[in-house]
């Protein structure tokens, strides 16, 4: 077998222990909360993953973009949730070839998304279940109101060709609680209203260990970066350095001065994603150096703090702040089990942003 060691840099590393421990560890934590999992692939976006995801019980996967949609629907996964809403008959077409093989749902959050899947989708026989984005606090896509997901779900209910699958929303970090008091008012409007309510899907890593107080409103969760982990994330207090599964490989190319490094991993191998953080990275085998800068293809470090310092030639480890944009980065990543190489596999859906 090959040592890590041997492959050339920079390069992804997968830790298949650790990923498999955090894919484990999450479905024990929905199963026990009595909430099912539908984990984003966006973070991984490996059909490889994807498929342990199911097999170890969750209901299906969730997707970001129509390109993810289809390499996973062509690897043989069936249920999908993509979570962007779709405009543009070029895309809506697209979704149409999709709904045509595999159960597939997405979210609108405008009476013009909406009217754009009821003139694409109109057969009553196979209709397109549609979720109500809400914004629960993200400040991103949804609705601004439970009134306004009521209004919007009556429009998905008139057509014939759609089905409403109920709530969808993105909680803010760290304000799962202000998401579930939202989601709950909605569903008090609905029912005041007897309108029926199927589901509310949920997620975010960050708070993914509060499942069980999630599943006091939502039915459905939804994480993405739980399977790999990153620095932000132990920040969040969601993981500690440990369950990092996915770590940059990069080589020290160059030694100017007693207190700087530079690696062969920059802004196109580690995200410029700061996420409020100090540094642009975790160095495993040297812990008290920091990645100040990064150029397109060079990585700066700040070593002065470092008892014993790296030298021209060593490969360092870097825990990335945001692991998910890395991913997107590199058209391979290296599973390793401890520290041998067991595949190199393609980023399948790498690119995929439409």
């Amino acid at each position: 077998m090959t040592h890590y060691s041997e492959l050339d840099t920079p390069a992804v590393l997968i830790d298949l222990d650790r990923a498999e421990s955090n894919l484990k560890k999450a479905q024990d934590a929905a199963d026990k909360a009595g909430i099912a999992l539908r984990p984003h692939i966006k973070t991984h976006k490996l059909p490889f993953f994807a498929k342990k995801q199911v097999e170890l019980g969750a209901v299906g996967i969730t997707v970001q973009k129509l390109g993810e949609a289809e390499v996973m629907a062509d690897a043989g996964l069936t249920d999908l949730l993509l979570t962007f809403n779709i405009i543009g008959a070029a895309k809506l077409k697209r979704l149409q070839a999709l709904h045509d093989r595999v159960t597939i749902r997405t979210v609108a959050d405008s009476a013009a998304c909406v009217a754009g899947l009821e003139q694409a989708f109109t057969n009553a026989e196979h209709r397109l279940g549609v979720f109500v984005e809400c914004d629960t606090g993200m400040g991103r896509c949804g609705v601004q109101s439970p009134a306004a997901a009521l209004d919007l779900a009556r429009q998905i209910i008139a057509a014939p060709g759609l089905d409403f699958a109920g709530l969808m929303t993105y909680p803010a970090a760290g304000k799962y609680r202000e998401a579930a008091q939202w989601l709950a008012a909605a569903r008090d409007v609905f029912s005041n209203q007897g309108v029926d309510l199927p589901a509310i899907t949920t997620g975010g890593t960050p708070d993914i260990w509060h499942m069980d107080e999630a599943a006091n409103v939502a039915t459905e969760y939804r994480p993405g970066t739980y399977i790999y982990m990153d620095r932000s994330q132990v920040a969040a207090g969601a993981a500690s350095l440990d369950d990092c599964a996915l770590t940059v490989l990069a080589t020290v190319v160059s030694r100017p001065t007693e207190t700087r490094a530079i690696i062969d991993a920059g802004s196109k191998a580690l995200t410029s994603d700061l996420l409020g953080l100090v540094g642009h990275g975790h160095l495993v085998e040297f812990p008290d150096a920091r990645i100040v800068g990064l150029s397109e293809e060079h990585g700066t470090l700040d070593i002065s703090a470092c008892a014993s310092k790296p030298d021209i030639g060593d490969l360092v480890r870097i825990i990335p702040n945001h692991c998910c944009p890395v991913t997107n980065l590199f058209d391979q990543v290296h599973l390793i089990r401890n520290d041998q190489l067991i595949q190199t596999m393609d980023v399948a859906a790498r690119g995929r942003v439409n």
